[in-house]
C-alpha cells in the first residue's frame, strides 16, 4: 500500500501549526542518599530571570523568556517560531530540602541545584518526671 501526500498539504499544516507554543523546562532530577541533584535546560535566559523557589519538598522553577533584540532597521521579519514570555515548573520531591545548604549554578543554559535532605532529627527519649 502506498500513499501519495500532496505536498501542499504539508504546507498548509507546517504554516498553521502554533509555532509560538509556551517552552517547557525540562528537567533531570538524580537522588544520591544526601542530596537530590537536579539539571534544568533554560537557554536564553539570563541568570537574573530564573526563580527558584525551595518549601519543604516543593521546588518551584520560573524563567522569564524575553526578546533578545529587533530586526535590523529596514529588515523584516518573514518568521518567528522562538516563544517569549514567562514558563515555570513545580515538582514535589520525597524528602524536605534544606533551605540552608541549597546551591544553585546556570552555565551555557543549564541550571544546576544541588538540593541536600533534610535530615530528620534524631529520636529522643524523654525522662519522666
Amino acid at each position: 500500500m502506498s500513499f501519495v501526500v500532496n505536498r501542499n498539504f504539508l504546507d498548509f499544516f507546517n504554516d498553521v501549526a502554533p509555532a509560538s507554543l509556551p517552552a517547557q523546562i525540562r528537567v533531570d532530577v538524580k537522588e544520591t542518599p544526601e542530596a537530590y541533584t537536579l539539571q534544568a535546560e533554560v537557554p536564553g535566559v539570563s541568570k537574573d530571570d530564573i526563580h527558584v523557589n525551595v518549601d519543604g519538598k516543593l521546588v518551584t522553577l520560573r524563567a522569564e523568556i524575553k526578546p533578545q533584540s529587533n530586526p535590523a532597521e529596514g529588515g523584516r521579519l518573514l518568521r518567528s517560531e522562538r516563544y517569549y514570555g514567562a514558563v515555570s515548573r513545580s515538582f514535589q520531591l520525597p524528602v524536605d530540602v534544606d533551605n540552608s545548604a541549597a546551591k544553585a549554578k546556570y552555565e551555557n543554559g543549564v541550571l544546576q541545584l544541588t538540593l541536600p535532605k533534610k535530615t530528620a532529627a534524631a529520636a529522643q527519649r524523654l525522662a519522666i518526671e
